[in-house]
């Protein structure tokens, strides 16, 4: 089953939940993290959708840095011996096929960062890892946009560097159906591959990431797991590869879809 969220003529302000079937999303009454979400009798045709916003409304984003074997390689960093953990802001998602902006202070250095994201259905406190399938609603698309002089020279910590406006994207829908240890990863930017690898590269499993975040805080509903991304970011590239305005970045894994977004920098505002 494929959720999603929308905004369309005739379905309400500020966007509603959906399930997709074929070229239709058929309208339902609650989010997906309703434990039988219901159908209003609405159907959109895809074609009709004005905005895809991100297909749950997430009370918190955790990421995972390193956790792939050959981005540790890549970034010169010895293999964590245990799962090296970061927030982002919930302010900083966005949805598909809307634009990552290269904010005013840090434009220059904003990189990509393709990522399988977990989507949590209901509260996990001291999972088990062999209980994990249980609480995971999904699986949806990520962009860990990340402004790598914030990260590595200015600030040498990743709060803010990952947590600007629209560096969050995720989307298009949430996929409950797939099976998560052996999918296909890629990012493109206008088109040209830049990373390409397997989730069978991750260095911490699904289950093992699941159980380990649920030992040292509560996992709510809704809540986005980003697992961390593979070999082929721009700042490890030769050149190097940054976003720039007018590019667009895709990030398409096998099994969950193709998330899509144009990238523009924000204006200038000028203080009297």
């Amino acid at each position: 089953m494929k959720y999603l969220r929308i905004e369309a003529d005739g379905i309400g302000a500020g966007g509603s939940y959906g399930i997709l079937d074929g070229e239709y999303v058929n309208i339902i009454r609650h989010s997906p993290l309703a434990e039988e979400p219901e159908t209003t009798g609405k159907r959109i045709h895809i074609k009709d959708v004005k905005a895809f916003l991100p297909p749950v409304d997430a009370p918190n984003i955790i990421a995972l840095g390193l956790n792939y074997r050959e981005h540790a390689k890549e970034s010169n960093m010895e293999l964590p011996s245990a799962p090296v953990i970061f927030l982002k802001s919930v302010t900083a998602m966005t949805g598909h096929m809307d634009q990552i902006i290269l904010p005013a202070g840090a434009p220059d250095f904003v990189d990509y960062e393709a990522e399988l994201t977990i989507v949590i259905g209901k509260r996990a406190k001291n999972v088990p890892e062999e209980k994990v399938p249980e609480y995971i609603l999904g699986y949806t698309c990520g962009n860990d946009v990340s402004a790598r002089d914030c990260q590595m020279k200015l600030d040498r910590q990743w709060a803010r560097a990952k947590s600007f406006d629209t560096f969050a994207p995720v989307g298009p829908w949430i996929v409950t159906d797939v099976k998560p240890d052996n999918l296909r990863i890629q990012s493109r930017v206008n088109g040209a591959v830049m990373q390409d690898s397997n989730t069978s590269d991750m260095i911490f499993s699904i289950p093992v990431l699941v159980a380990y975040l649920s030992r040292q805080m509560t996992l709510l509903p809704g809540t986005l797991i980003m697992t961390g991304t593979p070999s082929g970011v721009g700042f490890a590239r030769e050149p190097q590869v940054f976003l720039r305005e007018g590019d667009t970045v895709e990030i398409d894994i096998e099994g969950v879809g193709v998330l899509r977004n144009a990238v523009r920098r924000e204006q200038q505002v000028i203080v009297l």
